[in-house]
């Protein structure tokens, strides 16, 4: 069953086409990668489904419920993580928590429990600071706390960890993983190991279409094969070598693109026969950075 449906969604900006029949939909209990380069788009159809911008034609439906620009009923279903996140800096995490439950409604009782789970859930439960001395890290994690905060159906997260280190990244993307057990997550980012790493299925937006959707394992598997490398230590080895092995010489590489089995057993008995010198070979698996360069003409 579909939590979110976006189907045609088209949005203009004076002379610029921003979206141009976007089409995608996020499965009930995934992890929905929505990727794209800077620039393409994502954000403008968070805010749509936010029903904080209008769309020109399309439409979207949250639970089954249509989205309406301005007021929409559907936001009940949704926790939002912007991509910079803001607070009231004066407050802690637990006041911060127990205002947004507040604000939605929640019984006193309930906001107390649900804060305390969630706060241990991103690692801020014995955070005793105000906002305002929080990492960049630290509040993007508040912000995934607030956003769970009435047990939504569907979460948004834009770029959650473009601006992170490895660190802050890392505890991000486990704690998505683990938001997976509770509802529907849309992730928009363009950082492609990510998305390998947490995501069920994927679309990538390119000139405001899906250009490919699909589930992430499927979608590696578009390409034909592994890439097999081999390595040589200098330049003129790699040069000589290619010639006896194909493929392409790049450096100290020689790389064979969408290899087999069999072109994997060949180049190895080429190497055995012509005594290559040779420092290591490789069969490499194909990954979502190759295929995404491929979509997007690069």
């Amino acid at each position: 069953m579909a939590v979110l449906e976006v189907r045609d969604l088209c949005k203009n900006f004076g002379s610029k086409t921003v979206l141009d029949g976007l089409s995608f939909s996020v499965n009930e209990g995934s992890i929905f990668g929505f990727i794209g380069r800077n620039g393409a788009g994502k954000t403008t159809t968070m805010k749509i489904i936010l029903g904080l911008l209008q769309a020109d034609s399309g439409e979207v439906t949250v639970c089954g419920e249509k989205v309406r620009y301005g007021s929409t009923p559907t936001n009940k279903f949704i926790g939002y993580l912007p991509d910079v996140p803001e607070f009231y800096s004066y407050m802690t995490a637990k006041e911060y928590m127990k205002l947004c439950g507040e604000i939605t409604g929640m019984k006193q009782s309930d906001i107390k429990t649900r804060s305390d789970e969630l706060l241990e859930l991103v690692g801020l439960a014995q955070e005793k600071h105000r906002i305002k001395g929080y990492s960049r890290g630290m509040r993007q994690r508040l912000g995934i706390a607030q956003a769970l905060i009435n047990r939504p159906k569907l979460l948004i997260c834009d770029e959650p960890t473009s601006a992170l280190d490895p660190v802050g990244r890392k505890e991000i993307l486990e704690i998505i993983r683990c938001a997976k057990g509770e509802t529907s997550v849309i992730f928009s980012t363009h950082i492609l190991s990510d998305v390998e790493r947490i995501c069920d299925d994927m679309a990538i937006l390119e000139k405001g279409k899906t250009a490919l959707s699909g589930t992430v394992s499927e979608l590696k598997a578009k390409r034909s094969g592994s890439d097999l490398v081999t390595v040589f230590s200098n330049e003129t080895d790699a040069a000589n070598a290619a010639s006896v092995l194909g493929g392409v010489h790049q450096g100290c590489l020689v790389i064979i693109a969408n290899a087999s089995q069999e072109v994997l057993f060949s180049t190895l008995a080429k190497i055995s026969e012509k005594k290559l010198p040779i420092v290591k070979v490789e069969h490499t698996e194909p990954d979502l950075e190759q295929l995404f360069m491929e979509v997007i003409g690069k």
